[in-house]
């Protein structure tokens, strides 16, 4: 054991730069967040899911029917699936009836599914019933500390819902936990709860029936899905929507809020229309047609949850009321329903297989904020909100996080992530190509997982600039490049510290009031200015994310 914990640390010491001991990490980490034997040999196609709550009890119950291709030939043995604890399966069918019951035990918060000497071809589809139940864990602190919320709105009544990023949707219904298999045609949920309340899914709304005193609700997602994203949403609701004109055609919008917020909300959601045509002109079009738009009031903050976007921020601007940025340009617009509505292209279409490079999630997500501030107050705005952010960013450890343990990175994934992508805009110097770039990525990773690399080349390649060096930097250190100068006369010298070896980026500078690029690298460059600019000025443009250090 002592041999295999070495060699685990080392594993984890080469796959990232976050220095992690081995005493961090256990083998249920390891289990849900890579892809081992049980998990490597089948794909997911299909969630039928079903919960019935009880909410006197807080408890649950239900079943959920996997659909899956098989990806190897051979026999399996074992698979995974995983439902955490204090949530238990009861018992799994087999609808192609090889095995009435099949066998299956439980460690920790995974179960192993036994299929013995059954073997399985490639392309195989086949089904699995999975019946389960339980008191499941209570959110301590939605959306961050999440599990279901058991709360009542401001008339007592019951509301309902879960918030589980991180967490992990197996918190409260069986399935593969694991970000980089959604299911590919989609999921139904079906929501059972007493006939006066109402309960919203994800997509679209397909049927209700009701039987001794209790109604069920189904909803229908037709696209790939992430597992944290499926959630029921139960309440006293009633609903309002509109059509968005949008890229694709005709977008229903749906908006589920308490019956005594309906007047609040009419207000306040006016302001998904022209966020919408904001981020169809950056990014393309909104990724889920098929299964609409939705912002649903929930009692936590919010969360991408997609298709059903949760809405939390009590109907005011900036971030219940305050601006992150402190530019005084995040105050006249709604931060949950800009944020998480920009989740749909980045998370909930780009998906990372591994939470360590949730900085694609929130980098790009927290940078459509800045898209948003420009498209409503132009350029400028834009430029002075993303700047302003910086004033959060901690530098505590590197935003790319430990893999194969499903451990996040740095919370600068958000702000620091995005100022490293206006950092790359500048570098691209051409926002006609920059847009391209982002539209691209919605299209060449449509509906797709994907790691950090894949977006980090695909960015170098569309941008014709190796930006190699920058992503490092940036996402796999704490240290923010330092641009070090000295002007004496008409000479300038400059060179980069505080950086990775060989990092070379090009910088925009001001000497007086002129422009200039620059290209830095580690060592002391000279430069000979004009007889004008003899003594002048010195400054780095702002919008680059580095510190500026006079030599001396």
């Amino acid at each position: 054991m002592k041999y295999f914990c070495r060699l685990a640390c080392l594993f984890l010491f080469f796959i990232s730069v976050s220095h992690v001991s081995c005493a961090q990490y256990t083998h249920q980490d390891t289990l849900r967040g890579s892809v081992g034997t049980g998990r490597d040999w089948w794909n997911v196609l299909h969630y039928d899911l079903l919960v019935d709550v009880d909410i006197p009890n807080k408890s649950i119950s239900g079943k959920n029917t996997v659909l899956f291709e098989v990806t190897k030939t051979g026999k399996p043995g074992l698979l995974q699936l995983d439902m955490q604890r204090p949530m238990e399966i009861t018992s799994i069918e087999d609808p192609q009836q090889k095995y009435k019951q099949l066998v299956f035990r439980r460690e920790g918060n995974v179960y192993w599914i036994e299929f013995g000497d059954m073997a399985f071809t490639a392309k195989q589809q086949y089904s699995l019933i999975v019946h389960y139940k339980g008191t499941p864990r209570a959110a301590v602190n939605p959306p961050w500390d999440g599990g279901w919320i058991w709360t009542k709105d401001e008339k007592g009544r019951p509301w309902i819902t879960v918030a589980c990023q991180g967490l992990g949707a197996s918190v409260w219904y069986p399935c593969k936990d694991y970000q980089g298999d959604e299911p590919d045609r989609g999921a139904t949920l079906s929501i059972t709860v007493p006939d006066e309340l109402t309960a919203v899914g994800n997509g679209v709304f397909k049927e209700k029936k009701s039987m001794n005193g209790r109604t069920t609700w189904r909803w229908e997602v037709k696209n790939p899905i992430n597992n944290y994203t499926i959630v029921p949403y139960i309440g006293y609701y009633t609903n309002f929507g509109e059509t968005f004109d949008g890229e694709k055609g005709k977008l229903e919008c749906s908006y589920w809020v308490l019956d005594y917020n309906i007047e609040k909300a009419r207000k306040q959601f006016v302001q998904v229309a022209p966020m919408m045509r904001c981020f169809e002109q950056w990014f393309g079009p909104y990724p889920f047609y098929e299964d609409s738009y939705k912002l649903v009031e929930t009692p936590h903050l919010g969360m991408e949850h997609q298709s059903a976007v949760a809405y939390g921020n009590r109907y005011k601007n900036g971030y219940l009321g305050m601006d992150r940025s402190g530019s005084k340009w995040g105050l006249d617009w709604d931060y949950i329903i800009v944020h998480e509505s920009g989740h749909e292209w980045f998370a909930n279409n780009i998906t990372t297989n591994d939470i360590a490079d949730m900085w694609v999630h929130e980098g790009f997500t927290t940078y459509s904020e800045v898209l948003f501030v420009e498209c409503k107050n132009g350029v400028a705005a834009g430029d002075a909100y993303c700047q302003g952010l910086r004033r959060n960013i901690e530098n505590d450890k590197p935003i790319i996080g430990p893999y194969g343990v499903n451990k996040e990175g740095s919370s600068d994934m958000y702000d620091k992530g995005a100022n490293m992508i206006h950092t790359i805009r500048q570098l691209i110097s051409d926002d006609n190509k920059f847009k391209a770039i982002l539209r691209g990525l919605n299209s060449r990773f449509y509906h797709q997982t994907i790691n950090t690399n894949d977006v980090e080349k695909y960015i170098s390649k569309e941008a014709g600039k190796d930006l190699q060096k920058v992503f490092d930097q940036y996402l796999r250190t704490v240290n923010i490049p330092q641009l070090e100068y000295e002007l004496k006369g008409n000479i300038l010298s400059y060179r980069w510290t505080n950086c990775i070896k060989g990092f070379n980026m090009p910088v925009r500078v001001l000497i007086g009031d002129t422009p200039r690029w620059i290209e830095p690298t580690e060592s002391w460059q000279k430069q000979t200015l004009g007889p004008k600019e003899k003594d002048a000025t010195f400054a780095a443009d702002k919008n680059f994310y580095i510190t500026v250090k006079k030599a001396g």
